[in-house]
């Protein structure tokens, strides 16, 4: 049974979804502010964080940004649907995916399978006696062991972060628009995604590129999209 850390000041959102993740059979815990999830966390294992962005003490931003020190699981951020530059500064500092409130419960219930179905695939046990590794210059991505290493050294990716980089280097070269990384990566039709992906590609950079601004692998095609460069 996987665990749900669902975080808002908010008690009446809370318990909605808890009511309909535990419906799911997911085991619901509940903070209402960021230091509480923090302590939680580092109580117990959780599989998935649900923060609301604006709380009191410590809020979603400045807790992802702490959680993202040492934890890789996948978080899903809640923000008033104005607040576009909380979503946008929400992924760049390590969230996975954003709801707007008001938010349809089961599209929240959506959006937590989707991010456990990949993150569970991204700790799979793998069969290391085929190794599938993609390697362009010094930037190297294992797909058996999840890793990926720039000049021998291992960077830590994001679930999101990985499987976009996965994408690029299994073709490398080719150009993917912005559309065609988003519904390849979250499964679901691209409509006003552009910030989404382009957070998670500057991040990407940041984490492979020595120069994030004059980028040695992960391109930009200006007016086309993304590829990572083929030596």
């Amino acid at each position: 049974m996987s665990k749900i850390l669902v975080c808002d000041d908010d008690k009446e959102i809370v318990e909605a979804i808890d009511i309909y993740l535990t419906q799911e059979g997911y085991q619901v815990l509940k903070a209402y502010d960021g230091e509480e999830a923090l302590k939680m966390l580092k109580a117990q294992k959780v599989d998935l964080l649900v923060i609301d962005v604006m709380m009191p003490r410590l809020d979603g931003i400045r807790a992802t940004l702490k959680i993202r020190e040492e934890n890789n699981m996948p978080i899903i951020i809640l923000s008033a649907k104005s607040e576009d530059a909380d979503k946008i500064l929400g992924l760049n500092v390590g969230a996975d995916d954003y709801v707007t409130k008001p938010f349809n419960p089961l599209e929240l219930v959506a959006r937590v399978k989707s991010q456990l179905r990949r993150y569970t695939q991204l700790g799979s046990t793998a069969d290391y006696m085929s190794q599938a590794v993609y390697e362009v210059g010094g930037l190297a991505v294992n797909d058996d062991r999840k890793e990926v290493t720039v000049d021998g050294e291992p960077v830590k990716l994001t679930p999101i972060e990985y499987n976009i980089l996965l994408l690029l280097m299994k073709n490398q070269g080719k150009v993917f628009s912005i559309d065609q990384i988003y519904e390849n990566i979250w499964n679901e039709d691209a409509i006003g995604v552009d910030n989404t992906v382009a957070v998670h590609i500057r991040h990407i950079r940041e984490k492979i590129e020595i120069n994030p601004k004059e980028p040695r692998y992960l391109k930009v095609v200006w007016g086309v999209g993304y590829k990572i460069e083929k030596f």
